[in-house]
């Protein structure tokens, strides 16, 4: 890699980081507020005037604060709570618009987008209750603060366009939109959807993402060939799993338009998986006992062997008025294997969790980033985040769960893991590493022998919000028509350029000729006319001359 293109991307990184300036007249300014489950937050980004090349995007930054602070504001709890009173919905977010606008230039909000997308929590919610909801802050928002805002501007978003937005930022961040790259940078060959090149497009290679929070998991990741369907039905499911869209600022250029797929599987995340599991365990111990006449489970002296707790430890479950007595047995291998059933897979081709449909993925020349689960199953207490690597993984956790919970305890008191790790994360790592590890390689079919996946918190030392790629994405637009608003400058100021004080003189000179040629003209006219006319007078016309009295008007042609 050229070396000078080195220390360039890391003096940007360096700056990243740097108080915004907001006397720049030049800076623009958007909000994004991220309304979860749990509660909303206001992201306010800001970006430099676009420097007129179609080809690049806006380079949109996190807005940092006099102390190099991130701007940010969280509240609680999350919007979907107002359901049944609708009408607080813009009550509810004022503080946020209110944080944000005192970190903005005052002459700087009427250009300022703000968008406010709804996510989980709202999308469980009946329609009616979204749209009361939604209704509100189109109407108040506008009355209390003077952003550029519009009702598209306020929406609930679909699974599938917060992982878009997600794989936006992720890339961004990285860098894999920047077309111009250096020797050593892994390229892909490209089918560009909508595109009449016949020619395939080489450009940066994109990362895909993995995601497993508590509930659900997703994938995504750029497509970029051509996809051929297993049946009629594959197509149809496809078509709600890949999305195409273009980043450029100009709709005609095709360099940036990307075909990505994303798949949301609800019930996959770490804790929405133990629960399925535990209820699995109490429904088939129940039955097990009433079929052999046994009481395994029902109480502690006759506990339920897990393999997916470690070794001793002692824990309980229960359902409904059912309980359930379980110590560990930490058998990593046993655990995945009783893990299998839970991911749902079916034999047809293609296809990932629960049957899903999913492209082929290019093992040999593709990078994954995991995020979440897939980075706390490999960091909090294996202390092994980063590149990943599947062996020493597998034996990591094997390790783990097989060590004695006194002794996992005890590294626990003495500070041996991650300061975020808490007792919750050690009960149930040994379950977890083998759901992830059985969800990657399983589930989504990465080969054991992957070395392309980065397990990670942040990118760039920083977190990366999917609302980076909403703002990237909703104002993708902008840079055209500053390109456009520049040429129209350029104009004027050429117009202004070559009219001159001096050009204005003789123009002034030249108009003030022609005026006054034609008063001249004019004037000699009317003489001649006057001069006819007295010609053709006779006596008896002549009294009503002098003394002025009304007759017809005579007709004057200028």
């Amino acid at each position: 890699m050229n070396i000078f293109c080195y220390f360039k991307r890391h003096l940007a990184r360096v700056t990243d980081v740097d108080a915004t300036d907001t006397s720049n007249p030049n800076l623009n300014y958007g909000l994004v507020v991220d309304c979860g489950s749990s509660g909303s937050r206001v992201f306010v980004y800001c970006w430099p005037r676009h420097n007129g090349n179609p080809h690049e995007l806006l380079d949109i930054r996190q807005m940092r604060d006099q102390h190099r602070k991130p701007v940010v504001m969280k509240i609680k709890p999350g919007i979907s709570e107002l359901a049944k009173t609708p009408e607080k919905a813009s009550d509810y977010i004022y503080p946020l618009l209110s944080f944000a606008a005192q970190h903005i230039p005052k002459n700087k909000h009427q250009e300022t987008p703000l968008y406010i997308l709804c996510t989980a929590g709202m999308r469980i919610l009946p329609e009616s209750q979204q749209e009361a909801l939604l209704e509100d802050l189109r109407t108040d928002i506008p009355v209390h603060f003077n952003f550029l805002f519009s009702d598209s501007h306020v929406e609930v978003i679909s699974g599938k366009q917060e992982g878009v937005y997600a794989w936006i930022g992720i890339n961004f961040v990285l860098g894999r939109f920047n077309h111009v790259h250096n020797d050593g940078e892994a390229v892909v060959e490209v089918n560009v959807p909508g595109s009449d090149q016949q020619e395939a497009l080489m450009r940066k290679r994109t990362a895909g993402v993995l995601d497993m929070g508590g509930v659900s998991t997703q994938i995504a990741y750029e497509v970029p060939k051509t996809v051929s369907f297993a049946s009629p039905q594959q197509e149809e499911v496809a078509k709600n799993l890949l999305a195409e869209f273009n980043l450029g600022c100009d709709a005609h250029r095709t360099e940036h338009v990307y075909r990505v797929y994303v798949s949301t599987f609800l019930g996959f995340g770490g804790n929405a998986a133990r629960q399925r599991y535990e209820e699995s365990l109490i429904r088939n111990t129940t039955t097990r006992n009433k079929l052999l006449g046994q009481h395994v489970g029902e109480t502690a002296e006759s506990p339920l062997l897990d393999p997916c707790l470690p070794t001793d430890l002692q824990d309980e479950i229960s359902q409904s008025t059912q309980k359930l007595y379980l110590r560990g047995t930490g058998d990593f291998d046993h655990c995945r294997q009783i893990l299998q059933p839970f991911l749902n897979r079916t034999n047809e081709t293609q296809t990932s969790l629960s049957g899903i449909y999913q492209p082929t993925i290019d093992y040999t020349n593709s990078q994954f980033y995991g995020f979440s689960e897939f980075y706390y199953c490999t960091e909090d207490v294996l202390r092994m985040g980063g590149d990943y690597n599947a062996s020493k993984y597998a034996q990591a956790a094997k390790g783990y769960c097989a060590t004695q919970w006194k002794t996992l305890r005890e590294r626990f008191d003495s500070g041996l893991y991650a300061s975020h790790a808490d007792l919750h994360r050690l009960k149930y790592q040994c379950f977890k590493s083998a759901w992830m590890y059985e969800v990657l390689h399983s589930g989504f079919s990465f080969p054991t022998n992957y070395k392309n996946l980065k397990t990670a918190l942040l990118v760039y030392d920083k977190e990366v919000q999917w609302t980076l790629g909403a703002i990237l994405f909703r104002t993708r637009f902008l840079p055209l028509r500053d390109i456009q608003q520049e040429s129209l400058k350029g104009l004027h100021s050429h117009w202004r350029h070559s009219f001159s004080f001096v050009n204005n003189h003789y123009l002034f000179l030249a108009c003030f000729f022609i005026v006054f040629l034609s008063i001249m003209l004019y004037l000699l006219r009317l003489r001649r006319i006057h001069r006819r006319a007295a010609q053709r007078c006779t006596p008896s016309s002549a009294p009503w001359l002098e003394e002025g009295l009304g007759s017809t008007t005579l007709p004057i042609n200028l």
